[in-house]
């Protein structure tokens, strides 16, 4: 059993919470000199441990600001956003760096792996962060690369991978540190259609398993994967409702249509 040796915070660590992502109020707004513009408007929401959850919305709705606070890459203006029951909204920077390590994978649209290392270092590298010695962190990166259906590839290069290879060593790295969350930025953005679809899948497995996903999107086929869809549009939150998702090889999903409480 591979372990951290760097000695974190026991809040950090020991948090194991029914509500994952709890948010309270949260606002953000941006004060460009001559004007302010509100991001997000007093946002209530709660995301339990286990859910496969959607955020939509078009450009300028405020779901990419949320995205940004979610992976505690951005701060909110008031308010209080709440993970795994740590209240992220002034906590010094190496503690909310240590949480982003710690309780975050991030997929994003444009992969972000490094070109001139191969599969397996790029996957090993939040483990690199987290101090752990070089023969544990080999060990788990092989077997999360084969997991996602690369374990043959191991040794290629990025630029040597499709897209959706590319996004499987990503969602790989996601895993490296065991976090609660997974937080996917447009993860199927750069891939053909069968790409992501088999992305999708992925996701859906892993939230089988006991992930908590939450991926941020603007399409409806991508959303229709996830058993909650939450809809912003200027900022606000306008729609939160549950959804039969979409299972391997299937046709549309079938919403609900029970709105949940926002």
């Amino acid at each position: 059993m591979w372990k951290m040796k760097d000695k974190l915070p026991a809040y950090i660590t020991e948090n194991v919470e029914e509500d994952l992502i709890k948010l309270v109020d949260l606002a953000k707004i941006y004060d460009t000199g001559s004007i302010k513009v509100l991001g997000l408007k007093r946002i209530n929401l709660t995301i339990k441990r286990g859910e496969f959850v959607a955020i939509m919305g078009q450009s300028g709705s405020g779901k990419s600001t949320l995205m940004n606070i979610l992976g505690c890459l951005d701060r909110p203006t008031m308010g209080h956003y709440y993970l795994d029951g740590i209240d992220t909204a002034d906590l010094p920077p190496d503690d909310l760096s240590a949480i982003r390590n710690r309780k975050i994978g991030f997929v994003f649209q444009s992969f972000n792996l490094i070109s001139r290392t191969s599969a397996l270092k790029n996957v090993e590298l939040p483990m690199t962060y987290a101090h752990i010695s070089k023969k544990a962190r080999e060990k788990r990166a092989l077997e999360l690369l084969e997991r996602v259906g690369l374990g043959s590839r191991y040794e290629h290069m990025p630029n040597e991978l499709s897209g959706g290879q590319k996004q499987r060593v990503a969602i790989a790295r996601a895993l490296a540190n065991e976090p609660p969350l997974i937080l996917a930025d447009e993860p199927t953005g750069n891939l053909d259609t069968a790409s992501s679809l088999e992305i999708m899948e992925l996701f859906s497995n892993l939230h089988r398993e006991g992930a908590t996903v939450v991926v941020v999107t603007h399409e409806e086929d991508i959303a229709a994967f996830t058993e909650r869809i939450i809809r912003f549009r200027d900022g606000e939150l306008v729609s939160d409702i549950s959804n039969i998702p979409k299972s391997p090889g299937s046709g549309e999903a079938v919403k609900q249509g029970e709105e949940m409480s926002c």
